[in-house]
């Protein structure tokens, strides 16, 4: 695996990738607790330090530039101080282009963790899920026409928050087959039929559960799956327990490769993104997904959202040969 990642990370500046879908604003609280408080049987957490970092489909798009690809990041934000900031730090994080309309009628999503002892207490989400209207998907739309001149290949990042809509997935869905370009998809149920051709479709174990008649035997159903939906490749992540692929009638399963799991958070964005970026360079499936298998694992290491990087996944290739 290391000669053939050292040959492939040669070439990936020169691939270029559409990021579309929920931009978030991750923000870590982090402190220490010492005491729980007096006035309901919670822990107390002493602040010493916040952090604002680029989340969901924007972490995405991270992890692509941290491994040297070039990204064209689209999606949407509230006209506010939370959008403002996570534009600020795509800038400082030297993506190739981001483009985030600002939508006056919506709220950015921020996902607020507080972290105390190396362990998250609590979550808290500041979002809205209300669907983009016309005027917004069209905007969308304008500014995504001119990139598919230029991507190498598309990813949807859907989380739910109403940014990517059926009339866009469609529209993005019809775009990208009419120029042969791959689709990596990354989805929510409530819109799996609509990713139907996706080169790459990627959901995890409990979203694979939900398709209506999925029996026991993973194998069976699963390849069946594939071929019903049209996809080239399924791929579906089981947290500590890694992940299957499905391809060419085939089926292999990769165990996780993390030395000490820490925080999943994230990990579904590194598998996407390094699968993505190695498969548009040529690599083959299976190693193409073993290597956003090991990268997953690298960064589960660490609390918080942190993206891969060329240099962190080759330390990673380097133990597991």
């Amino acid at each position: 695996m290391k000669e053939k990642y050292i040959e492939i990370e040669k070439i990936y500046s020169s691939k270029h990738l559409m990021v579309v879908g929920d931009v978030m604003l991750d923000k870590y609280i982090w402190g220490t607790i010492d005491r729980i408080s007096p006035e309901a049987p919670v822990p107390v957490v002493h602040v010493e330090n916040v952090e604002y970092h680029a989340g969901g489909a924007a972490n995405v798009a991270r992890n692509i530039s941290g491994l040297g690809g070039r990204v064209s990041l689209v999606g949407l934000v509230g006209d506010g101080p939370s959008g403002s900031n996570l534009k600020t730090i795509l800038a400082e994080d030297n993506l190739s282009n981001h483009y985030l309309v600002s939508d006056p009628n919506r709220i950015t999503t921020v996902k607020t963790r507080i972290i105390a002892q190396g362990q998250h207490v609590v979550r808290l989400d500041h979002e809205a899920k209300r669907v983009a209207d016309n005027e917004i998907t069209t905007a969308l739309k304008i500014i995504m026409t001119p990139l598919f001149e230029k991507v190498d290949g598309v990813l949807f990042q859907d989380y739910n928050k109403g940014v990517l809509s059926v009339e866009l997935i469609s529209w993005v869905m019809d775009q990208a087959k009419g120029k042969s370009i791959p689709v990596y998809v990354d989805p929510k149920k409530h819109h799996f039929s609509y990713y139907r051709g996706a080169r790459l479709f990627k959901p995890n174990y409990a979203e694979y559960l939900s398709i209506k008649n999925i029996k026991e035997d993973l194998k069976i159903d699963g390849e069946n799956y594939r071929k019903e939906s049209d996809f080239e490749l399924l791929l579906i992540t089981c947290g500590a327990d890694g992940m299957v692929l499905f391809f060419d009638e085939d089926y292999i399963r990769i165990p996780t490769r993390a030395r000490a799991v820490h925080d999943v958070s994230g990990a579904g964005d590194t598998v996407i993104a390094t699968f993505a970026l190695n498969d548009v360079c040529g690599l083959e499936p299976v190693d193409s997904a073993m290597l956003a298998n090991l990268a997953a694992g690298k960064v589960c290491e660490a609390v918080g959202v942190v993206p891969i990087t060329k240099e962190t996944l080759m330390e990673i290739v380097d133990q597991y040969q």
